[in-house]
């Protein structure tokens, strides 16, 4: 985390630096960098910065579109209901564990995120 802060600074300054050639030349070339930069990675060049040194996902594209600015994490998703067959109709419990008897579950599929989704979900950028 230091290395990225002391080399975001860095870069920070540099870019400070280009105030001291022709200015309408620099302006040009600053508005020319952050258009093509929100056209591919949909943040500005200080946004893809300041992502970088605090390893967040923050953009002024996302507050354009009325969210935060800083993306935070999804909540998790509820756990899965255990659901039996009984007859004639489908029961679903919210402890599996205070059922009696372990009746099969009537949908076979996975009971939690997988790691690609949980990655995805505590992702950060770059």
């Amino acid at each position: 985390m230091a290395a990225r802060l002391v080399m975001g600074v860095g870069l920070g300054l540099a870019l400070c630096l280009t105030g001291c050639a022709a200015p309408a030349a620099t302006g040009e070339a600053v508005l020319g960098a952050n258009i093509l930069a929100v056209a591919s990675i949909h943040r500005t060049v200080p946004d893809a910065i300041y992502s970088w040194v605090t390893g967040r996902d923050c953009s002024l594209v996302r507050l354009d579109r009325g969210e935060p600015y800083c993306r935070t994490p999804e909540p998790l998703p509820p756990p899965v209901p255990y659901c039996t067959q009984t007859i004639g109709a489908v029961t679903c419990w919210r402890d599996p564990q205070n059922l009696p008897d372990h009746a099969p579950e009537v949908a076979q599929g996975p009971q939690s995120l997988s790691p690609a989704q949980l990655a995805n979900r505590r992702r950060t950028w770059p």
